[in-house]
């Protein structure tokens, strides 16, 4: 296991610190910037190039962020740096560009985003950007077919677990991924207060974070529960 109690550290900005899309989009640089400026750590998510390297985007498709037909699994690395985030000056982003704007001043967690048959080499893809990091970086994802390749694939960097449920098959779910000894989890904050969270934190020790608190009612709920919020729509700092 790899160590990752340093996401307990600071508030982690739910794919940057934007604003909920006004101005400031979602998993922009833009957004990544305003993050490591306020000091917050920087969650955000990578879908896999068609020429196999990971980009920053959040969705499978193109029209809610980029208003256009077609998925970001056939958009290359070239065509990301033409395509605008939000009709904003943003371009879809690289994750090697994300790492070179962060630099190491916060810390980074990243979120594979998974589409069976059509992502292989994305765990590698991330694996590669990091090498040579010096920052504080880690990644996770719901997907199970890429939790299984974290060993493999991205040996030494933090690894975690994106969860959510309250029904048993859920959670027992969860519990049977326990084999490939992630590092961390993070958890739906509405679905907090059940028996795999407290285990995780309780018998193996590991942090627990949430996501993602919108409220202080939600950052209540994370705060008593678990280690740390995932948060967008308020600051923390002045909550």
């Amino acid at each position: 296991m790899t160590s990752a109690d340093w996401l307990k550290d600071v508030p982690i900005a739910h794919r940057g610190l934007h604003d909920l899309n006004k101005t400031r989009w979602e998993n922009t640089l833009s957004a990544f910037e305003a993050a490591a400026s306020a000091g917050y750590a920087i969650e955000c998510d990578v879908h896999l190039s068609a020429d196999g390297k990971a980009i920053v985007f959040h969705d499978g498709t193109l029209d809610r962020l980029i208003g256009r037909q077609g998925n970001i699994d056939e958009v290359t690395v070239e065509a990301a740096r033409a395509l605008r985030v939000g009709g904003t000056d943003d371009h879809v982003s690289t994750l090697v560009e994300a790492l070179e704007l962060i630099d190491g001043r916060v810390p980074i967690v990243i979120e594979l985003k998974g589409i069976p048959g059509r992502d292989d080499g994305l765990v590698k893809a991330v694996a590669s950007d990091l090498a040579g990091y010096a920052g504080k970086a880690a990644i996770m994802s719901f997907d199970h077919h890429l939790i299984r390749l974290f060993d493999t694939d991205a040996p030494g960097i933090p690894a975690g677990l994106t969860a959510e449920g309250l029904r048993d098959a859920d959670l027992e779910a969860h519990f049977s991924m326990l084999a490939h000894e992630f590092d961390f989890v993070s958890y739906n904050v509405h679905h907090l207060d059940n028996r795999f969270v407290k285990f995780v934190r309780g018998k193996l020790g590991l942090p627990v974070i949430s996501w993602t608190a919108r409220s202080l009612a939600d950052k209540a709920t994370s705060d008593a529960y678990v280690d740390q919020i995932t948060f967008e729509g308020f600051d923390p700092h002045a909550a």
